[in-house]
């Protein structure tokens, strides 16, 4: 036991654990109440009680790409597939300025509609409400990527899913993990604030690959990680498959931020389609950001990553007093400034 607990608790302090250790961790359910408490001590020491707000615009749902587990895959003929406008986009961000937003997250599958041109149209127009923006459309060349930068594009939010590259090579078809990489050094390079992030409870997931992606963010010294749990979806190969499991997830999150301790995480929309306080529970085991969805009408509901997805009838204004209620309820606040990792640049 005690061993396990020593483990947590030395990496409070630390920020470092051995792959061994976090196995050890993850494989451990008797003291994952002492790991959620030591990821949202460290939380509150770097990174305060403010949970900063990204409102997350899914602008379309079409997408080259065939995942196996991605209910937006190509060979999925079940689902109605909708893209909008370049000027519908800013309206949406415009809207939600006025909701008090500061970031917005574009988001869509890889659908090349979107020329750098009409992106960086987009980009730059939403930029003049005076807002952070995270972009995360997918893997794109060099050029592409400072393209968007050149406008003011401040985040890239682009997932790993797993380390495992044979693992990632059954996910992801006709994909390369290593140009999945390449897309993170890029951006890196260009100045982005870096996102990645992994599912948990893939098929053939093992521990072992789940503690190298946790190994994996700290590495490549990632500014904010998203972990969900992998849910499976009916209009996909992987439809019978058995799903990540909750507290894996809350784990592998709580972790993360004991060992990236001052990296923005979102408690993500997944968690809750699995357990009803899912964004809660996770904003107290190490997160510290939420992204309330600011698309409106059916597009909520025909952006089906997964089946069971929250929210999916309700508008964005409801959204944004519906998670500012819950954020109070736990003692915590919504941030006014635009959440940059470096805290130089929060300026508001």
């Amino acid at each position: 036991m005690d061993s396990i607990i020593e483990s947590i608790e030395r990496a409070e302090f630390t920020n470092s654990l051995t792959k061994e250790e976090i196995i050890n961790i993850l494989n451990d359910d008797e003291h994952k109440e002492a790991l959620y408490k030591a990821a949202d001590r460290v939380r509150k020491k770097y990174m305060g009680d403010e949970v900063h707000l990204r409102g997350l615009i899914e602008f379309s749902n079409i997408c080259k790409r065939n995942c196996m587990y991605c209910g937006l895959r190509s060979g999925n003929k079940n689902i109605k597939r909708y893209r909008l406008m370049p000027d519908e986009i800013i309206e949406l961000a415009r809207k939600g300025a006025g909701y008090g937003y500061k970031t917005f997250v574009l988001q869509s599958g890889e659908d090349d509609f979107y020329t750098v041109e009409k992106m960086q149209y987009i980009i730059s127009s939403i930029k003049k409400f005076n807002v952070a923006v995270t972009v995360s459309i997918g893997e794109k060349t060099f050029e592409e990527y400072k393209a968007y930068r050149e406008v003011g594009a401040d985040r890239y939010l682009i997932r790993i899913e797993t380390t495992d590259k044979n693992l990632y090579d059954a996910m992801d078809p006709n994909m390369s993990h290593e140009n999945r990489k390449r897309c993170l050094s890029d951006l890196k390079k260009l100045g982005y604030e870096v996102g990645s992030g992994s599912l948990v409870g893939l098929p053939n997931q093992t521990i072992e690959s789940i503690a190298d992606d946790i190994l994996f963010f700290k590495e490549i010294g990632a500014d904010m990680i998203g972990i969900g749990p992998f849910i499976p979806n009916g209009d996909t190969p992987l439809k019978d498959a058995k799903g990540g499991d909750f507290h894996l997830s809350l784990k592998v999150m709580a972790l993360t931020r004991i060992l990236l301790k001052d990296i923005n995480i979102p408690a993500t929309t997944a968690m809750e389609t699995l357990d009803k306080n899912g964004r809660i529970i996770a904003l107290q085991a190490g997160a510290n950001v939420v992204m309330p969805n600011v698309t409106e009408g059916e597009y909520r509901k025909l952006y089906a990553l997964y089946p069971g997805k929250i929210c999916v009838s309700d508008t964005p204004a409801h959204c944004r007093g519906c998670i500012t209620g819950k954020i109070t309820g736990i003692g915590r606040f919504v941030s006014k400034n635009k959440g940059y990792r470096d805290k130089d640049k929060n300026v508001l």
